[in-house]
């Protein structure tokens, strides 16, 4: 049974027709009793009330609605549109209309949301940019400043102020390589090289590279007893080493003094293996573990930047860990410690 609300354009003009025929035909039949008049009365006022309804339809109410719909693709018609504003739109109930203007203002809804976080997310970035590129930047500035008003001349301290200067240096130089590694594989540009190898071989190269940083805070680093049965998985080795290198250190880096720090190898499903790397540090507040893997985002803004780092090495991760079509997550608990975890192919 149709329904009033959803009635096509053609349908309502045939139904307001049939409202003003019919009365008209039963007038003539109960002034002239004869059925065929009345038949004849009822058929032409139905038809030609049909054809001037549908008419006006077409010429009012369905030129608003073709430019609502060219609003709405913001484009020039082509033939093919054109084709469907004459022939297809005229038969939609005013309820599909309506549904698809309510699906486009949604649309746009979620795209200036979209826009706006963007927005927001740029403007942080470039604060950050601009504030990581301008200590050393600055930093460099005075000592070379220092050592052309005399100090070159002073021995004591123009071997320092060199030393100083180039440790800036070096790290605008991993800055930008950082910056540069973000955008190839933000862009997708970047190649990956699969190949079949022992996880635990990598991250014990891992320890071994850290093991005097780790010496130095008095860390020990090992893999969990139970882990330590060896793990084929299928991924590029020398980004899943980069992935590894920046775990552990960060795990270093913010570990408490003579802590340690455990990797966890596991099956998972037969398919994947989940590799976690935990320190027994400070932890993460919950505020901070939905933004952890953003760009330049520091959960410690002060010791952040004293124990060094350009503040991409999570975000790299995440990145690397996305094109192997694998996810990477964080677990934390104040002052008891961090788990990061992530996911790779186990070689087939």
């Amino acid at each position: 049974m149709l329904s009033k609300r959803n009635l096509s354009p053609l349908q309502l003009s045939a139904l307001t027709a049939l409202i003003i025929a019919l009365p008209m035909g039963l007038c003539v039949w109960l002034l002239k009793p004869f059925t065929w008049w009345a038949v004849i009365v009822f058929v032409v006022v139905f038809l030609m009330g049909y054809g001037l309804i549908s008419l006006a339809f077409k010429s009012f109410i369905h030129r608003q609605i073709k430019l609502i719909y060219k609003l709405i693709a913001q484009t020039k018609a082509s033939k093919r549109e054109e084709f469907y504003y004459k022939n297809i739109l005229p038969q939609k109930s005013m309820d599909e209309v309506r549904q698809d203007v309510e699906n486009w203002a949604e649309q746009q809804k979620k795209e200036i949301e979209v826009l706006q976080q963007n927005e927001v997310f740029r403007k942080e970035f470039l604060q950050n940019l601009s504030h990581e590129l301008k200590t050393p930047i600055f930093s460099i500035q005075g000592y070379v400043e220092t050592l052309l008003n005399g100090a070159m001349n002073n021995e004591e301290v123009n071997l320092r102020f060199l030393q100083n200067a180039a440790r800036n240096i070096d790290r605008l130089t991993n800055l930008v390589s950082d910056l540069d590694e973000i955008s190839r594989l933000e862009s997708g540009a970047l190649q990956l090289h699969y190949q079949d190898f022992v996880i635990q071989d990598v991250l014990k190269e891992v320890f071994d590279s850290l093991e005097l940083k780790a010496k130095e805070k008095g860390i020990t680093c090992f893999i969990k007893k139970e882990c330590e049965a060896p793990l084929m998985v299928h991924a590029d080795k020398d980004k899943i080493r980069q992935v590894l290198s920046n775990l552990v250190d960060n795990a270093i880096k913010y570990g408490k003094e003579n802590g340690v720090v455990e990797a966890g190898f596991y099956r998972v499903e037969g398919k994947t293996a989940l590799i976690e790397i935990s320190d027994d540090g400070g932890g993460i507040a919950e505020e901070h573990r939905i933004r952890i893997f953003e760009r330049f985002y520091r959960t410690d803004q002060a010791r952040s930047r004293k124990v060094g780092g350009s503040g991409l090495g999570l975000a790299i991760c995440k990145h690397i860990i996305e094109a192997h079509q694998q996810n990477i997550q964080v677990r934390s608990k104040l002052d008891v410690g961090t788990t990061f975890g992530f996911s790779l192919s186990l070689s087939q």
